[in-house]
């Protein structure tokens, strides 16, 4: 089963030499590695310079340099659209998933699967990256519609073709995990090792893994409209309660619910629930507005191989689809 890792790449100079070489050493031996992709997501260190010397190096290794830092799903679709082999293997750059797992991903996906993923037996983060991890993943839950999306993670394989499921898409909001399941429903999950990270620090914040979970939830999930309808009811059969209320004091005790506080607290609840419904209904807009703008996915500044002995963009679909979206 020969493969295509794709590696997406952000202040990760250090560990790059380190991943190649645990990487050859793990596939070369079985004749599994057809192809090391590494996507510059517009690194501000010496990534890029490292990429093209172990492009120069190794002509099994392919480099792509996006015009500038599109996010970690993004330049993962790059790389995927780049793919030339049947079955695609993505990871990390910072070494935390050990590339030796790589042989037992490949051997569940040869049980009949179409998606693999490789979750980490214990996470190595702190408690707050861990409680922001488990808010993604419920709302990848939503947006994928899967019993795997818990158990999801960035080290993954699964076969080249699902890509033709969303070969089209170029809106500026990517979750791969969300795109795999345009063309399969076919997933499984198996433990792997988590090692602590050596080399550099996480790129990855609280902040943006909980600007991920909306994105995932506004762009291809309709949960939080269902939501702000669901409170919209809610909060109807409460004004139904409080005018009952105020109605049965009113001819029971022949007098008004007296206080302004009263008011002003039925007040600020309701135009909260509005406010809040509107806000949904604003990043959808937001959200629309954006794929009217047509703005990519992702642009490649330049790349680097060795083309000796490759095929032409005309006779490779992958080379094609990816030089389309350029």
């Amino acid at each position: 089963m020969v493969v295509s890792v794709v590696v997406p790449v952000y202040n990760s100079e250090g560990s790059l030499p380190i991943l190649v070489e645990r990487l050859s050493r793990v596939l070369e031996p079985l004749r599994e590695l057809g192809e090391l992709i590494l996507v510059n997501d517009g690194s501000r260190d010496r990534s890029w310079e490292v990429i093209q010397d172990l492009a120069a190096h190794h002509a099994w290794i392919r480099g792509f340099n996006l015009m500038r830092n599109y996010g970690q799903h993004n330049a993962l679709l790059c790389g995927i659209r780049a793919a030339r082999y049947p079955v695609i293997v993505t990871l990390d750059d910072d070494l935390q998933t050990p590339p030796e797992e790589i042989p037992r991903l490949l051997a569940e996906l040869e049980k009949g699967y179409d998606v693999v993923y490789g979750s980490p037996q214990q996470q190595a983060h702190g408690f707050l990256r861990n409680l922001a991890s488990s808010v993604t993943k419920l709302a990848l839950q939503s947006a994928m519609g899967a019993k795997t999306a818990r158990k999801v993670s960035a080290f993954r394989a699964f076969r080249t073709h699902l890509r033709e499921a969303f070969v089209n898409y170029g809106g500026p909001n990517v979750s791969i995990d969300v795109l795999l399941t345009w063309g399969t429903r076919n997933f499984s999950a198996i433990p792997v090792r988590n090692d602590p990270r050596t080399i550099g620090v996480s790129n990855y914040t609280l902040g943006k893994l909980i600007a991920h979970a909306m994105n995932m939830m506004t762009g291809f999930s309709t949960l939080p409209l269902q939501i702000a309808s669901i409170i919209g009811f809610v909060f109807t059969f409460v004004g139904l309660a409080v005018l009952c209320y105020v109605v049965g004091r009113y001819f029971i005790q022949g007098q008004s619910v007296p206080g302004f506080p009263f008011l002003a607290s039925i007040i600020a609840v309701f135009s909260g629930a509005q406010l809040f419904a509107l806000g949904i209904i604003g990043e959808y807009l937001a959200r629309m507005h954006f794929r009217m703008m047509d703005r990519p996915s992702y642009a490649v500044f330049s790349s680097v191989e060795q083309t000796a002995g490759v095929d032409s963009p005309s006779d490779n679909p992958a080379r094609s689809i990816y030089a389309s979206q350029v």
